[in-house]
């Protein structure tokens, strides 16, 4: 008997299937997919084929991935919900520190070091300010282990009042003229504290919305919460200068430069009663999940699973190279900001004599576009990768660093707050838009929260202590600020190297499905 394929009613109903639907038998979908028979087809295809890959690469690897990113109205609203509190306590964060340094360059000098004279007070200060860059690293360490191992939402709850304490305590401390030298002494701990609590806040409050994101808007939405950079230096700025157009100048002095500091207590219940209601991030979740059965299954012995090692210690074995990039890539935003926003106004108001309100007005100016400076670049760099938006801010840097100085000198009030608007955004902001982004898909998710704080706390020893190295310069150059530019131009271009020697690809391990539109995945 023959085979029932053979059989001629069969033979029939597979000749009416194949001329009705060409692509129905699976012999033809095959000859589909490969072109096969056609030559045209095959023309076609050839055509279409580097299109395709060209742009939409992520497509191929991300395609069944995609569907656990937030895509429906409920889901969006959530992230929206991480979003605002992500920003929420950023903000609050980076205006607790940002208040420190703008006070720095104006009050302190007179109030906590007022037996030295205006320079050495200056210095003095600045080296008060960069105390705090110190602990940050601690901090990231510290507060790294807990949201790679804890949870990213409950580490971020911790540092959120770490810092916020911190900063209001400040606010309530006598001054050098009621306790002599106890008065920097409290000073210099109360900021090595916000300095520590600050450490654990970029990168968890970085990684509650980029690991909630759609994967091919990463780059927008993890810009985001980087406008609270932005706008804590407006809000920091704004208060300092609404105080000195208040206060005169015996009453700035006697109690009113404690008004921007007390005002964190409001903005620290704010943060925290938003951040007390949204859920943990999808990447974490899942890689948690995925640990827990791991876990489970070593433990009824029907896998063998290795020492666990703390998270630190599996990031420098798993992402050595990883780490020195992120560190040269991190330092031209973290030294051309301080150069910038707290050295910069210092140098107007004291070198240049030209008074607190021109370089705080300008400083306010560029901080508002600063805000939507970031998600226009994080929405770039969607398009054209988070490397060639950070390349193109550090080049900006490189090149403005010398005009910038060079408008300063001139004592026009218009070229002034030019100078301040144009190198902020074209310079540190451009880059620190995509920095969360592009640093996440440099690590995988189980040490993400550990590399992100350690490289972006690491190097902001460098940053946190570039006013005082510009003071120190400056007194070099004999009052000349050109040494402070040569050193933001050194540090500009040592960041471009190390963004080109950056993997285009993102780290994918067998708990991470971080991927970017139009660049490949690599394994780790």
């Amino acid at each position: 008997m023959p085979p029932p394929s053979s059989l001629p009613w069969r033979r029939s109903a597979r000749r009416r299937r194949t001329k009705a639907e060409p692509d129905a038998t699976p012999r033809a979908r095959q000859r589909r997919g490969s072109g096969a028979g056609n030559p045209e087809d095959n023309t076609t295809i050839k055509k279409i084929i580097p299109f395709l890959k060209g742009r939409n690469k992520w497509r191929n690897v991300m395609n069944e991935q995609d569907k656990s990113a937030p895509q429906s109205p409920f889901e969006k609203k959530k992230l929206r919900r991480v979003v605002a509190a992500s920003f929420a306590g950023a903000l609050l964060e980076w205006y607790d520190f940002f208040i420190f340094g703008t006070a720095s360059g104006l009050i302190f000098n007179r109030l906590f070091f007022s037996n030295a004279d205006p320079t050495l007070g200056m210095i003095a200060a600045f080296a008060t300010f960069g105390v705090g860059f110190l602990a940050r690293p601690l901090g990231g360490i510290v507060f790294g282990h807990f949201g790679d191992r804890v949870g990213r939402k409950s580490t971020l709850i911790a540092t959120l009042i770490i810092t916020g304490g911190a900063t209001f305590l400040i606010g309530l401390l006598p001054t050098y003229q009621s306790i002599g030298i106890w008065a920097p002494i409290l000073l210099a701990t109360l900021r090595l504290v916000q300095g520590f609590g600050l450490g654990g806040e970029y990168g968890g409050a970085a990684l509650m919305t980029i690991e909630s994101a759609p994967y091919e808007q990463r780059g927008f939405w993890g810009a985001l919460p980087q406008m609270a950079a932005s706008a804590g230096i407006m809000l920091a700025t704004g208060v300092f200068a609404l105080c000195n157009l208040v206060f005169t100048e015996q009453e700035l002095l006697a109690w009113g430069w404690r008004i921007p500091f007390l005002l964190s207590a409001v903005m620290l219940i704010v943060g925290l009663l938003i951040r007390l209601h949204v859920e943990e991030t999808l990447d974490f979740s899942q890689a948690k999940a995925k640990h827990a059965k791991a876990k489970t299954d070593a433990a009824r012995g029907t896998v063998t699973r290795p020492k666990e090692a703390l998270p630190i210690v599996e990031l420098f074995r798993g992402h050595p190279r990883e780490i020195v990039l992120a560190l040269g890539a991190r330092l031209a935003e973290t030294v051309s900001s301080n150069i910038i926003n707290a050295f910069g106004i210092a140098y107007v108001s004291t070198q240049l004599a030209l008074g607190r309100e021109l370089p705080l007005t300008g400083m306010l100016i560029a901080s508002f576009v600063g805000i939507g400076m970031c998600p226009l670049a994080g929405w770039i760099s969607d398009r054209v990768g988070q490397r060639a938006v950070y390349m193109a801010g550090a080049i900006a840097t490189l090149l403005l660093i010398f005009p910038f100085f060079m408008l300063l000198n001139s004592g026009n009030a218009t070229l002034v707050c030019l100078a301040f608007l144009v190198t902020y955004n074209l310079g540190p902001t451009l880059m620190f838009a995509v920095q969360p982004t592009m640093f996440a898909r440099m690590f995988r998710t189980r040490v993400r929260y550990s590399g992100l704080s350690f490289a972006y706390q690491f190097s902001a020893i460098l940053g946190g202590l570039t006013p005082l190295i510009a003071a120190t310069l400056l007194a070099v150059g004999g009052g000349a600020p050109w040494l402070v530019a040569g050193y933001g131009a050194v540090i500009a271009l040592l960041s471009f190297i190390s963004v080109v020697l950056v993997d285009p690809a993102p780290v994918r391990g067998v708990d991470d499905h971080l991927a970017h539109a139009g660049e490949d995945v690599r394994s780790n």
